[in-house]
């Protein structure tokens, strides 16, 4: 029997994705992040993603990938911060672009955002989000960003069966744009992220999932962070 893959929500924007002995982490920041308990050590991925290096994104990225031997994958001026602070296994592309795993792929899209490190806000290259092909799966984390209407030829190109989605606002699109992202993109399945980390991003995403059920044919799911989702095989 072919191993199901489970998609696991930690809060804010970390997600990982498991199937048999591969698991990717996307945005680890567990470290300080309000919906996480208890680090969960139990983390063991083979790829670590990072769609930008803002704190609440790069988190725990270069620790994991150094205690565990992950590969650590971003944009070049993000992968080369990790390999300067002693990660071994990194992988850069850029917009566009994609690498090759045993799972799949990983393709770089952008994200309409900004990308920086530490107090003095470094510049450190462009934000991004990834199209994952993820065995039987495509996977579009969006990262953080506004809505943008390349969204619908991003998911023309590769069509997606599960979109992974800011709604916050403030620092990201807001559950209206949310909205109309899902529209754009059309995927099977829509789950909220990037919101109730802290007040100025509190959101209901009931209403998120009660618009996008309205508007479009995708089914909402919404994660409690720390809650786990079996991707059925065939969606």
């Amino acid at each position: 029997m072919t191993a199901m893959a489970k998609l696991t929500f930690y809060g804010h924007a970390c997600f990982s994705l498991e199937q048999g002995d591969t698991t990717l982490l996307f945005d680890p920041f567990l470290t300080g992040n309000p919906a996480v308990e208890r680090y969960p050590a139990e983390l063991k991925p083979t790829v670590v993603l990072v769609t930008h290096a803002h704190g609440d994104h790069i988190g725990d990225a270069v620790r994991i990938a150094k205690d565990t031997g992950a590969c650590l994958v971003s944009i070049p001026e993000t992968a080369r911060y990790a390999a300067s602070q002693g990660v071994a296994n990194v992988a850069a592309g850029n917009m566009g672009g994609s690498i090759s795993f045993d799972f799949g792929f990983v393709k770089f899209v952008p994200a309409w955002h900004s990308s920086s490190l530490g107090e003095e806000h470094l510049s450190v290259g462009n934000p991004c989000g990834f199209v994952v092909k993820f065995f039987n799966h495509v996977v579009y984390h969006t990262g953080d960003t506004c809505v943008f209407g390349d969204m619908k030829i991003i998911a023309e190109l590769t069509p997606i069966d599960v979109a992974l989605i800011p709604i916050g606002g403030y620092y990201t699109m807001d559950i209206p744009e949310a909205v109309k992202a899902v529209e754009l993109i059309q995927p099977k399945i829509a789950i909220p992220m990037h919101y109730g980390t802290w007040p100025v991003i509190e959101q209901d995403p009931e209403k998120f999932k009660a618009e996008v059920e309205k508007r479009t044919k995708t089914r909402c799911i919404i994660l409690r962070p720390g809650a786990s989702w079996d991707i059925p095989s065939s969606l």
